[in-house]
């Protein structure tokens, strides 16, 4: 009896925090596209644009994973992505027009995208829990794309990114790729003085 209600209300916890998701992926969709426009560097905008894509595959996924436990998708408001868009639209808003704006709306990104990671980490745990690899499945899924996501933008980022926003220059960072030629000597045929009995190679 213990057993069942304790699988009840790890039931309920699972619910409760994929409604709250459920929530939090519209909201980060609309955002997305705004990002997007206010962007100047065209790989972080082709980036924005991709995930966009993909939250939207996300809102469905989750709606799967509702039916994998035969209930209804229902929202919660998510208080911490509502708390966490104001914020990056804040930022943004202060930098708008500067050369670090892209950085500020990278950051306003990865803060959104570390929340989904740990999220979607704990229902995928507990899905895993409550014996429903289908929808582990399907929340694993999502977890592996936002992790990718996240890693671009750090990638972004590093490469050109915040190099622009320190001096307002749009340049890639590569590594020091220079090497160093040794000098190998050209061979040379050897003189052999044949006028000799016993010639000798110079």
């Amino acid at each position: 009896m213990k057993t069942e209600n304790n699988t009840k209300m790890l039931k309920e916890l699972f619910i409760n925090e994929l409604s709250d998701i459920y929530d939090a992926e519209q909201r980060i969709g609309k955002a997305l596209s705004k990002m997007a426009k206010l962007a100047t560097s065209e790989e972080l905008k082709s980036s924005i644009m991709l995930h966009l894509e993909e939250t939207k595959t996300h809102v469905t996924k989750v709606e799967q994973v509702f039916a994998c436990f035969d209930t209804k998708a229902k929202r919660k408001t998510c208080k911490a992505t509502v708390g966490l868009l104001e914020e990056g639209e804040s930022l943004i808003e202060e930098f708008k027009g500067s050369c670090a704006l892209d950085a500020a709306i990278i950051s306003a990104l990865q803060k959104v995208e570390h929340y989904e990671i740990a999220s979607y980490g704990s229902l995928h745990e507990w899905a895993n829990m409550l014996q429903n690899e289908e929808a582990a499945n399907f929340i694993q899924e999502i977890l592996t794309q936002e992790k990718v996501a996240d890693q671009k933008l750090s990638e972004l980022a590093e490469a050109r990114v915040n190099k622009k926003a320190l001096t307002g220059k749009d340049e890639i960072i590569k590594e020091n790729s220079l090497t160093v030629k040794s000098k190998v000597p050209k061979k040379t045929m050897p003189i052999v003085d044949i006028g000799k009995k016993n010639p000798k190679v110079y």
